[in-house]
């Protein structure tokens, strides 16, 4: 295969010329041609770690570095589908423009009258219930994430999870007492189902919150 280019500065265009290439099934990468959505599912969401590590560490150059390779998982997933025939890069770009105009009609259409912006994204998406705006938090997102956004949204509707220290510890004490695993397991998904709730209640990011603590006995346990 011709040598690609040199060139002073590189584009989106060549980084999906390049992807192209690398995916082509004569004469491209023997590992990249053959790469589906399943094999790389976990190296997407890989790179989007790395990112935010790189925003807490606040390096400009590693995010420089870290959101190229994001942006390389979001063309070669698209490359994927362009190749089967479902849509193409130009299309996941025309969708998102889209989309930002639509959900900022007080800055592109004049219209300062909405202030319930998760309403409107529910009616773009067609959710009109609670199991629909349920269904619709990603499975994949990290546990406690999640069962905040699940919380978040419930409230919504009105459906409030208790938070109260006493449910906590009465979580605590099943886990202890706990004569089996299954049983143990369930008590510790009680327990931080409802350490979540805790947080929302105190205005905490539980993700965030056991973030910091990983930190911190990171801290402690190398000084010791």
């Amino acid at each position: 295969m011709k040598a690609y280019p040199d060139k002073a500065l590189y584009t989106a265009d060549d980084l999906t010329a390049i992807i192209a290439l690398l995916r082509d099934p004569r004469n491209g990468c023997p590992w990249d041609k053959v790469q589906t959505h399943q094999s790389i599912r976990m190296n997407f969401l890989e790179e989007a770690y790395e990112a935010v590590d790189a925003i807490d560490l606040q390096d400009p150059s590693l995010l420089c570095e870290e959101l190229g390779d994001v942006l390389m998982q979001v063309v070669f997933h698209t490359q994927i589908e362009q190749e089967a025939g479902h849509f193409t890069w130009q299309q996941v770009c025309d969708g998102v423009c889209r989309k930002l105009i639509e959900r900022h009609p007080h800055i592109f259409g004049g219209d300062t009258s909405i202030k319930d912006w998760d309403a409107l994204k529910n009616k773009e998406k067609g959710r009109l219930t609670l199991e629909d705006d349920l269904a619709s938090v990603p499975k994949a997102l990290p546990a406690l994430m999640r069962a905040a956004k699940l919380q978040k949204r419930a409230a919504r509707y009105g459906i409030e999870i208790p938070a109260a220290a006493q449910t906590v510890d009465a979580s605590v004490e099943t886990v202890a007492k706990a004569a089996d695993v299954s049983t143990a397991e369930q008590a510790v998904g009680e327990l931080l189902f409802a350490a979540v709730a805790l947080a929302r209640q105190a205005g905490v990011d539980p993700e965030q919150a056991l973030q910091r603590r990983n930190a911190a006995f990171l801290q402690t346990s190398e000084s010791d």
